[in-house]
């Protein structure tokens, strides 16, 4: 066992601060007229229909991969901040961005701009139950990138798994419903008619 890899030491504080920061959002989001769940009603906890009105509706869904991916960047990006963080504070700020983003992506501009450069024609926001669930499969990721070996003792060896994590997401999105988080950053930057008719053609 790699001993120099860092431990989580979690205590009330880090609990309390996580928490306040979902409920936060959830009632940010609620004000923005967020439902708790799909208007369908159906206690299903998953959809996988990424082309209809379920998509961001139910607890899990293509999109959960992505979200886990979030994880796995933010540890990365708070990496630098590991002489002034602990891992458990790094794991809370990580699961605060993720709250950032839940806000951004059900602002308008982002739905609108969804619906008119992607093939989420149908989406209107997620659900607040779907925006929960993608705060704790980003902290998922974020779990996995910290149990690999240490980024500061065996580089190779952490980056090799990180990036096969990531591709082994990324292929199964592509696979499954034509669409990853790679993907849908660049038709949310830029948008490319050949990956829309083809995201289509498999619609």
């Amino acid at each position: 066992m790699d001993e120099s890899r860092e431990r989580y030491a979690v205590d009330r504080r880090h609990g309390l601060a996580a928490a306040a920061l979902v409920a936060a959002t959830l009632a940010l989001l609620a004000s923005y007229g967020r439902r708790w769940w799909c208007a369908c009603g159906s206690p299903v906890p998953w959809s996988f229909d990424i082309n209809g009105s379920h998509n961001s509706q139910h607890f899990l869904e293509p999109y959960s991969v992505s979200h886990f991916e979030h994880g796995l960047f933010f540890f990365l990006f708070l990496w630098p901040l590991r002489h002034r963080l602990t891992l458990s504070w790094r794991l809370v700020a990580a699961a605060g961005l993720e709250c950032a983003w839940e806000l951004l992506e059900n602002s308008s501009f982002i739905i609108d701009r969804y619906r008119t450069a992607t093939i989420s024609l149908d989406y209107y926001g997620d659900s607040l139950i779907n925006s929960l669930s993608d705060v704790i499969f980003a902290a998922l990721g974020f779990l996995v990138a910290s149990a690999l070996p240490s980024l500061r003792t065996q580089p190779p060896r952490f980056w090799a798994g990180w990036a096969g994590i990531v591709a082994t997401c990324e292929l199964s999105m592509i696979l499954t419903v034509r669409d990853s988080l790679a993907i849908n950053c660049v038709m949310l930057v830029h948008p490319v008619q050949a990956i829309l008719d083809w995201q289509a053609a498999g619609a």
